[in-house]
């Protein structure tokens, strides 16, 4: 008996590294899948390619699981429709919605292009609420039956930023504004909303700022190390179960054997005032007073 029988998964970037693991995880698991993918290259540049989200279903249904491939831009609002739909008229339902998808396009705030900025974040945080919109649509109007899933993959460059990802930083930090958002609005309909912040060796990684694009890819010795991307799988598979009924509104990290649960922002110190306004002489003494024995500079870096 698997964790997820009788379950109805789509999962966004169901091609990719991360994507095709946690399809193949969830058909194992007993979850009818339904995969989209554009196909496209890491940046997003490349034409659609529907044979590799294709390959993907072809190899669950040859080993004895469902699924269903659709080809198309999630970020698309009629595409993200016809997905979900179509989990709905393939399967009878849709109780998991996993957002795995994205591309990357590095550059300093300072180099970077107004397409490389609306692109990537069109494409990360839209292509999270179109489909989300269209799930919660279905779900608000069959609340009875509860136990929904959202799975959203952020980064730790949205939770503490990423110099050289400006536009990264941001889609993935409004991903989790919009997951917190979720959890909120739809939890009277039974669904939960939450982010996983993964570190695994994908294409998407390979092309880091600080791996030697001179050597060979780190994804193609990631297979059976900390790095390797099936190392994500589980802990997004518990996330989509029913037993997770109590978590939502979170940030969960996995990185090889380490799972964390992020702590959300919280204030650290306060300074009262009884009066209307502010007096600004006042505030230039009370500032370094109050906040010098907490520091005032970014908090260290933590990785998932």
């Amino acid at each position: 008996m698997g964790h997820l029988d009788g379950k109805v998964a789509l999962v966004t970037g169901g091609a990719g590294g991360m994507g095709s693991q946690i399809c193949k995880v969830f058909a194992e698991q007993g979850a009818a899948v339904v995969a989209c993918d554009t196909g496209f290259d890491v940046e997003g540049r490349a034409g659609m390619d529907p044979s590799k989200v294709q390959a993907v279903v072809d190899d669950i249904i040859a080993n004895g699981g469902r699924a269903v491939a659709v080809a198309g831009d999630i970020a698309d609002m009629d595409t993200a429709e016809r997905a979900v739909q179509t989990a709905i008229d393939t399967f009878g339902d849709l109780d998991i919605l996993v957002c795995a998808h994205g591309i990357l396009r590095e550059r300093m705030v300072f180099n970077m292009t107004e397409e490389e900025w609306d692109e990537l974040v069109r494409i990360h945080l839209k292509g999270c609420f179109a489909p989300t919109k269209f799930a919660a649509i279905h779900w608000r109007a069959n609340r009875d039956k509860g136990n929904r899933r959202i799975i959203y993959f952020t980064s730790s460059a949205g939770v503490r930023g990423e110099a050289g990802q400006p536009n990264y930083s941001a889609a993935h930090a409004g991903k989790i504004g919009l997951s917190l958002s979720n959890a909120e609005a739809l939890e009277r309909y039974g669904v939960t909303s939450n982010c996983i912040s993964p570190a695994a060796s994908t294409r998407m990684t390979d092309r880091g700022r600080e791996v030697d694009q001179s050597a060979d890819a780190p994804s193609l010795s990631a297979a059976g190390t900390m790095m390797d991307p099936s190392n994500v799988t589980p802990v997004i598979t518990y996330l989509a179960s029913d037993a997770s009924a109590d978590i939502s509104g979170r940030v969960v990290g996995t990185t090889g054997g380490r799972l964390t649960i992020w702590k959300e922002p919280e204030w650290e110190q306060t300074i009262w005032n009884v009066e209307p306004y502010w007096d600004i002489d006042t505030l230039f003494d009370l500032i370094p007073l109050t906040f010098e024995l907490q520091g005032m500079g970014p908090p260290p870096r933590q990785f998932p």
